[in-house]
């Protein structure tokens, strides 16, 4: 079980993952548990994998290590010039509050480091340039694929108390835009409004079909996990 703490709006959390089986997890985030789904989950966090050379290529060839998916760039552990073998860490990148380790595939020199600490990166930006020693490029006959980024499935709403009709926060986060009104007229499965949590955008919906009474929150507002969003008559 892994644990983890963090800010989000001065507000601080607690937060457990527990690896479950078939790419499931169990994450519990102040109290709360959620059942996750994570598709190709690995213990570790994404090994970027770089394409080897021909047999006949020579020393010399420019090996980039782009990044797997969307964060931050928390450490740096190499610089330009350096030599580094198969299985180095070469910078971390943290993305929905996990640090995710960026290993060399081969050994080589760090041509240059294109990153600094605490960038924000995007799915596909250069990291890090680097020389393949050309044995050890021969002995990586296949690339290995990285695997897909962590992708924490928001768990639904709770379903409402019998006769009531608000729709509440499934999870804690941050409310980024109200996309209803009060008088509209909604029905069962529509999008009130979008709520930002663990770095994913997620839709809010309701459960149940109504008239807009009362809209509880402001776009900005950062809400807990179970509190009234929006009242329907």
């Amino acid at each position: 079980m892994k644990e983890f703490k963090f800010k989000i709006g001065g507000q601080d959390y607690a937060a457990t993952v527990e690896d479950l089986k078939d790419g499931q997890m169990k994450v519990t985030v102040n109290g709360q548990t959620y059942q996750v789904v994570v598709p190709q989950t690995k213990a570790q966090g994404p090994r970027v994998a770089m394409a080897p050379a021909a047999p006949e290529a020579q020393k010399g060839g420019t090996k980039n290590v782009n990044s797997e998916l969307p964060g931050t760039v928390t450490k740096i552990n190499i610089a330009d010039g350096q030599h580094v073998k198969r299985g180095d860490v070469l910078l971390i990148i943290e993305a929905m509050k996990m640090a995710n380790e960026i290993v060399s595939e081969v050994d080589g020199t760090v041509q240059r480091v294109a990153v600094t600490q605490g960038q924000s990166v995007n799915q596909g930006d250069l990291l890090v340039e680097m020389v393949a020693d050309f044995e050890a490029a021969k002995a990586e006959v296949t690339p290995k694929p990285a695997p897909a980024a962590p992708a924490p499935v928001a768990a639904p709403a709770p379903a409402a108390p019998a006769g009531a009709k608000t729709v509440t926060a499934p999870l804690p986060g941050t409310i980024t835009k109200v996309t209803v009104k009060v008088g509209d007229k909604v029905n069962a499965g529509d999008t009130v409004l979008l709520m930002e949590a663990m770095k994913m955008e997620n839709n809010i919906t309701a459960e149940f079909a109504g008239t807009v009474k009362a809209i509880l929150v402001d776009t900005g507002a950062q809400v807990q996990s179970g509190q009234a969003l929006v009242e329907l008559d």
